[in-house]
């Protein structure tokens, strides 16, 4: 048996739901941003009962280089399917070897679970994550919708992404489904290089032993540094869908919803930052593929 195999999670079982919330790119002139987001969640947070426990460093600045790779037609994107470079920075210098995320993305439980994002080739260390992705509504706020991740996260060079679909197809058999021309070569999307400054400022507790790593990020356009979004997410883990308790899921939907409301000057409705990046995302109906 590979490492692949070991490290997988079943195709149809779900072991995360992640929350996410688009933040608007003006309130991120400075780092005083991720403290006054935070403030407001902790508020929001104390309404609902929610057990808040920060970092020893809350505001510690991450930040990594974040590429998309795609055809000039955006084929894969155009059928759910995302190629994403991330490269961590320590002291402005590269640190370790970057981490490359493959994903089916689709609003749909079934479809989502029934693609198989394994790579090819066996061995190695690649962790394969099956999550629920919950966002805002697209128009409205204090609402809640969900999209189905199935993702392939592991460690590749920079070196060799921009190759033919056909080269790529070979190395995630599930790019085959695309139809796209074999030839059609692969590039940097919209040519454009983001800057992600994250902080990882703790956990949230909604009890029943579900809880979620908290983070704040910016993203901005390393060509111009300038912020183009935000985002406020939680992401958490569990074994079985059967083992979370139902009161724990409503206090965690509640306070999501409300914290829409309660920092509605700071949400962007309507798009995601991988829809931004691809210029599609200026519009509600733009996307239908996050």
């Amino acid at each position: 048996m590979s490492k692949h195999e070991i490290e997988s999670t079943p195709g149809d079982r779900l072991q995360y739901r992640e929350y996410k919330i688009i933040l608007r790119p003006e309130h991120f002139q400075s780092p005083q941003a991720f403290v006054d987001f935070w403030k407001i969640v902790r508020h929001t947070a104390h309404k609902f009962d929610v057990k808040v426990k920060e970092a020893d460093e809350p505001f510690a600045n991450q930040v990594r280089e974040v590429l998309f790779y795609d055809t000039e037609e955006f084929a894969l994107y155009r059928n759910h399917f995302i190629l994403r470079l991330r490269t961590h920075y320590k002291n402005g210098w590269p640190d370790g070897i970057p981490e490359l995320t493959f994903k089916f993305r689709h609003p749909e439980f079934k479809t989502a679970a029934e693609v198989n994002v394994h790579p090819a080739t066996p061995g190695g260390v690649a962790r394969i994550k099956f999550k629920e992705e919950l966002l805002p509504l697209r128009e409205t706020l204090g609402g809640v919708r969900s999209i189905f991740s199935h993702n392939c996260v592991l460690a590749k060079p920079r070196e060799g992404l921009e190759v033919a679909i056909g080269d790529l197809a070979a190395a995630f058999p599930a790019i085959h489904q695309v139809g796209a021309d074999k030839e059609s070569p692969m590039r940097l999307v919209n040519d454009t290089a983001v800057e992600e400054v994250q902080v990882d400022v703790g956990e949230l507790n909604f009890g029943g032993g579900f809880h979620g790593k908290t983070t704040i990020a910016v993203w901005r356009l390393r060509k111009y540094e300038r912020a183009f979004c935000g985002e406020f997410a939680f992401q958490c883990h569990f074994d079985s869908e059967d083992e979370l308790h139902k009161s724990s899921l409503q206090r965690a939907e509640d306070f999501y919803k409300a914290l829409q409301l309660d920092a509605q000057d700071w949400v962007s409705l309507g798009t995601t930052k991988t829809a931004i990046v691809y210029q599609l995302g200026s519009s509600p109906h733009a996307t239908s593929r996050e």
